[in-house]
């Protein structure tokens, strides 16, 4: 397939941009491009009339443009959460044998959007559609961990901490600790706090914004994932965290906005 060599070169300079360099002079541009000034300048000017690039008055530098903005919003607002992460639930469930689990908030409840069952996979309690109480979940906790404080105050307000197990944490106080626990490592965990024998590892999905708004969990049995093994399950989970997220434009989007 040809190359339009024009357009190639304006997105190259539109990738010149970061937030090491958010304002580059014509003369760098055109040493770094590897052109011609008068080129260069043909090429920026061009983009300067569509808005994706602008240039300061003060110093004659030129910075991306607010349609880039524009641009990269529309991008976002048509992401799909589930259909992105599908093939990452695969991948996990396919390196690990185990179940994995896509969540979203609702209101003091996590629910199941997305499950792949794994071929070791025993547990069965999960469903797509079922809901699942926020304090005896690795998905509840790190869905809440991340919210800022006085909407986490607003979502424990008269939360009934039910016992599942003798590990539930009960008390408002030791789970409000275990979420400042969580927001620090990156990660949660169910440790037998839902279901007897059942330890369950998740991870936050953040958007373009940096907010959290999705959790991925792996569920599995302490009879056959030991405590070495659980934290290599973690560091693969952390891993696929990032690489989901930056699907979803964290840590992409941001770095090319003005």
């Amino acid at each position: 397939m040809p190359i339009i060599q024009a357009v190639d070169r304006a997105l190259r300079i539109l990738d010149l941009f970061d937030e090491q360099s958010p304002e580059i002079k014509i003369t760098e541009i055109s040493e770094r491009m590897n052109l011609h000034k008068s080129t260069v300048h043909s090429l920026l000017k061009t983009l300067q009339l569509h808005g994706y690039i602008t240039q300061n008055s003060e110093n004659g530098k030129y910075k991306l443009g607010l349609k880039l903005v524009e641009r990269g919003h529309s991008v976002v607002y048509g992401l799909d959460i589930r259909k992105i992460a599908k093939p990452y639930l695969v991948d996990l469930s396919m390196k690990t044998g185990q179940t994995t689990h896509l969540v979203i908030l609702d209101g003091r409840e996590g629910v199941y959007i997305d499950k792949v069952e794994g071929p070791l996979a025993v547990i069965l309690y999960s469903r797509i559609g079922r809901r699942i109480p926020i304090h005896c979940s690795a998905v509840g906790k790190v869905l809440v961990s991340f919210k800022p404080k006085h909407e986490q105050k607003k979502i424990l307000e008269q939360y009934v901490f039910t016992s599942h197990t003798e590990n539930t944490i009960i008390n408002k106080n030791e789970f409000l600790q275990e979420l400042q626990d969580v927001r620090q490592a990156g990660y949660a965990l169910d440790n037998e706090e839902n279901e007897p024998g059942v330890r369950c590892i998740a991870v936050p999905i953040r958007d373009h914004t940096g907010n959290v708004v999705a959790a991925i969990s792996m569920s599995t049995l302490i009879s056959r994932v030991d405590d070495e093994k659980l934290k290599d399950l973690i560091d693969l989970l952390k891993q696929k965290s990032m690489e989901l997220s930056s699907q979803m434009g964290y840590g992409i989007l941001s770095s090319h906005l003005p």
